[in-house]
Formats: structure tokens, sequence, C-alpha cells
């Protein structure tokens, strides 16, 4: 892959990083660092209702799984960035042929080609 495409994609990347991480942030603030009685903004925790407390709980896994997920995505992105300094990005870590630019262009964190995403995806399908 051509140098400038790799400045591209790492800019790219390091883009979304930038957002993901921002967007992290806030979540753990708002909803992962608040408790009850910081939700609702009453001196007690008590004076509200008891459903408000299990939507309050509901919300709080929510924004659990969905900082989980975004963990997790974080993780693909830096791992990407690494292939770019090792100079392997582009490449299917599966048949080692070239991802194509739409590819990259739609997931730039990826790491197979659409082919071996699939198989992949029908493995795991095949599990269920």
């Amino acid at each position: 892959m051509k140098k400038k495409d790799l400045d591209k994609y790492e800019a790219l990347l390091l883009e979304k990083r930038r957002d993901l991480i921002g967007e992290m942030g806030l979540l753990k603030q708002s909803a992962l660092d608040s408790t009850a009685k910081d939700a609702s903004g009453e001196l007690s925790v008590y004076s509200t209702h008891m459903a408000d407390h299990g939507t309050d709980a509901d919300e709080r896994e929510k924004a659990f799984l969905l900082h989980s997920k975004s963990g997790r995505l974080l993780y693909h992105i830096d791992e990407a960035l690494r292939r770019i300094n090792d100079k392997t990005y582009g490449k299917c870590a599966e048949c080692g042929e070239q991802i194509s630019a739409a590819r990259l262009e739609a997931v730039p964190h990826a790491r197979l080609c659409i082919d071996c995403k699939e198989k992949e995806e029908e493995k795991k399908a095949l599990r269920k």
C-alpha cells in the first residue's frame, strides 16, 4: 500500500479513535459514574419510587454494555494503527490478499478481506 494511502487511513483511524474516546468519557461520566442518588437529584435515595431505581439500574446496564462494545472497537482501531506502523495494514490476516479499498473505507479497522470475513461469519452462525 502506498504511503499516501496509509497516511489517509491513519488519519481516519485516529479521528475515529478520538471520537470514540470522547464518547466513552461522556458515557462513563453520565451513566457509569453516577449513583441512583445522583441521577435523581434527591437528597435521599429513598424518596424516589422503587420502579425508578429499576429503570436507573437498567439504564446503567445498557451504558455498561455500550461502554464495553466501544472498548472492543477501540482495541480494533488500535490494532489497525499498529498494523499501519508494522506495514501490514490492508492485508488480510487470513489469506494475505489485499483488502479492497471500498472495505477499508467502510471499515478502516478491518483485518480480513470480505471473503474471509464472510467465511468467519458463516462459522460463527454454524456454532449457534
